[in-house]
């Protein structure tokens, strides 16, 4: 209700700069503070976004500025719990850069050269807990978000529709720059979880902007290592939920259950990195040079005396071989039928587009695996709340247990009370009657 009311006394206090500064670091305190509710979050984010909007540039960039840190500050502690809350920020903060492109350009590339320095400075610094600086919940988080502010608003068919480039466009390379950065700096596999959150930010780039961003290298390190390589031990650890981790517990390491999850997440995103490009008709030169090395790794992982002995992992790489292959021989038997060159750039950029992306082969297996991970999910989910309701439900029942047993204990001590009472009772009225005859007899 305050915050409501507070949206029609904006215009009043704009020319009180240290008001207006205040109010937007009270109102930014209260949208990312996760203990409270959806509804007053999002009506804390109508008041930025509405003070954004009256204001001048000035405003604009303090609002902007604290938005950002309060982002930072909420997104510390990442658990299955908080995320949904944290994606909340990111989707709404998203919204204020795009109300005033130049000075979201501006204030946009100085924290994204923040996070440069940063970077270059765990780099340069050999310290060993140097990295720590960028292998964070914090940084992550950061560019993840500027890569959904760059998506959202350097979107290709909107700016197709509106004639013209975003003043947001020039953060993708920065953007992208420092998040390959990021992702080799320490490149074991202990922080998979992590290399799979950023390659998740640049591939919402990379299919908003049609910006073509080298991801499969980075991936296939992943199956080069000896986590992937080498035969795993057997282990009955519940699977790693790579959505909410950065970094795999050691006692994961080099076990079964954490090679299958790798391999999912690679098959997954090289999957949904291809299929970007699944309608270019550029599209088996692309995929040629990933498609040999993968070949030649499932060969090798195949060996009996060499391999790692996981059909499973095995048989997921070689279904995407299969598929991948598939849309190559696709796009070389549409290709041969057209009657343009090279050159002509128009011909090029429009082969296919009558054509659903879903429709090629590779587009029907990623539509299909897209389907069965919702399923999933949901199912997770679903799992998961009735678990928390569970867990509520003892906790009440045990919290009812301690106040009944506090209850009957206050009883207790009452009766012995009160018992104490009426001995003390008795014992006066013997002591007065015995008085009394004594009394008497005299």
């Amino acid at each position: 209700m305050t915050l409501d009311s507070l949206v029609h006394l904006l215009p009043y206090i704009l020319s009180f700069k240290k008001v207006v500064r205040e109010v937007t670091k009270a109102v930014v305190s209260v949208w990312s503070d996760a203990s409270n509710t959806e509804v007053t979050r999002v009506s804390a984010f109508l008041v930025l976004r509405r003070l954004s909007v009256i204001g001048d540039p000035g405003i604009k960039e303090a609002v902007l500025k604290a938005t950002y840190q309060g982002l930072i500050k909420g997104a510390r502690n990442t658990t299955v719990h908080t995320l949904q809350g944290i994606n909340l920020m990111k989707n709404t903060a998203t919204e204020l850069w795009g109300l005033d492109p130049n000075v979201g350009y501006t204030t946009g590339f100085a924290f994204i050269r923040q996070l440069a320095i940063h970077l270059r400075t765990s780099i340069t610094n050999k310290s060993k807990d140097s990295y720590k600086s960028v292998y964070n919940w914090q940084y992550v988080h950061s560019l993840d978000f500027w890569s959904r502010v760059i998506s959202a608003h350097c979107e290709s068919l909107r700016e197709a529709e509106s004639g013209k480039e975003s003043p947001l466009r020039p953060l993708i390379y920065p953007t992208v720059q420092v998040t390959l950065g990021a992702m080799r700096l320490i490149p074991t596999s202990q922080y998979f979880p992590l290399r799979f959150q950023l390659i998740r930010s640049l591939l919402r780039i990379s299919a908003a902007t049609s910006t073509y961003i080298p991801l499969a290298p980075a991936l296939y390190e992943v199956l080069s290592t000896n986590e992937m390589r080498k035969v795993a031990k057997p282990s009955t650890l519940k699977a790693l939920d790579f959505s909410t981790s950065i970094r795999a517990a050691k006692s994961y390491l080099k076990t079964r259950v954490y090679q299958d999850g790798i391999a999912e997440q690679v098959t997954e995103l090289l999957s949904e990195f291809f299929v970007l490009w699944t309608k270019n008709i550029a599209f088996p030169e692309l995929a040629l040079p990933v498609l040999v090395m993968l070949k030649r790794w499932v060969k090798d992982m195949s060996k009996k005396n060499s391999g790692n002995r996981n059909g499973k992992v095995n048989s997921m790489i070689g279904l995407l071989v299969q598929k991948v292959e598939a849309n190559s021989k696709y796009i070389e038997e549409k290709r041969s039928k057209v009657d343009f060159s090279p050159r002509d750039r128009s011909g090029v950029e429009g082969f296919l587009k009558d054509v659903e992306w879903d429709k090629t082969p590779l587009g029907a297996f990623v539509a299909g695996q897209r389907k069965s991970r919702e399923q999933k999910a949901k199912l997770e989910e679903e799992a998961r709340k009735t678990e928390d309701r569970k867990r509520e439900e003892a906790r009440k029942e045990k919290k009812e247990a301690k106040s009944q047993k506090e209850k009957f204990d206050e009883d207790v001590e009452e009766e012995e009370s009160e018992e104490e009472e009426e001995e003390e009772e008795d014992e006066d009225e013997e002591m007065e009657a015995l008085s009394g005859s004594e009394s008497e007899d005299e």
